[in-house]
C-alpha cells in the first residue's frame, strides 16, 4: 500500500481518495477504519457507580448469560452495551476468540496448545481464555502469526 499526504492551505477539511484496481478485502478494511471514529475510553458501571475506562487498561469483553463485562488487571465492570455493538467498536485493538468473548490482542502473553489442539490465550494479567477453532484463524491473521501472516 502507498501513501501519499498533501499539505496545501486551500483544503478546509481532510480529503482521502483510494485507488485500487480491484473492490477487495483490504479496501473494505480501509475504508472501515477511516470511517471509524477513535474510541479511548468507554463508559463501565459497578455498583451504583460509572466508571469512564481507558480502552488499552481493558484485558477482555465477555457475556456471562445476558450480562456483558469488562475485566482489567484487577477488576470487572459491568457494560450496557451488546458484545457485537462492542465487537465493532474496538475492532481496531480487541478481536472475538469465542463465542462469548473478546479479547485486547495487545494484553496477549502466550498461546498455548492444549494435547487436542484446543488453544488457549495466556493474557499479561495470567487469566486464560479458551479460542474456538472456529476463530483461530482470523486471531492469527489479526496477529500476524502463522502462514497467511501480513
Amino acid at each position: 500500500m502507498k501513501i501519499h499526504v498533501k499539505i496545501e492551505k486551500q483544503y478546509e477539511e481532510i480529503e482521502v481518495h483510494l485507488y485500487a484496481n480491484a473492490y477487495s478485502d483490504e479496501v473494505e478494511r480501509v475504508m472501515k477504519r477511516l470511517k471509524t471514529p477513535v474510541t479511548t475510553t468507554i463508559d463501565g458501571y459497578k455498583e451504583q457507580e460509572i466508571y469512564m475506562l481507558k480502552i488499552e487498561d481493558i484485558y477482555s469483553v465477555y457475556a456471562e448469560g445476558p450480562k456483558i463485562f469488562f475485566q482489567t488487571e484487577e477488576e470487572e465492570f459491568e457494560s450496557k452495551r451488546k458484545l457485537y455493538e462492542l465487537e465493532e467498536l474496538l475492532s481496531e485493538q480487541f478481536t472475538r476468540v469465542n463465542k462469548s468473548t473478546l479479547i485486547n490482542t495487545n494484553k496477549i502473553a502466550s498461546i498455548q496448545l492444549g494435547r487436542f489442539g484446543t488453544p488457549t490465550l495466556v493474557l499479561d494479567n495470567e487469566v486464560t481464555v479458551a479460542v474456538s477453532r472456529n476463530y483461530l484463524k482470523p486471531l492469527k491473521q489479526k496477529l500476524g502469526i502463522g502462514r497467511n501472516a501480513r
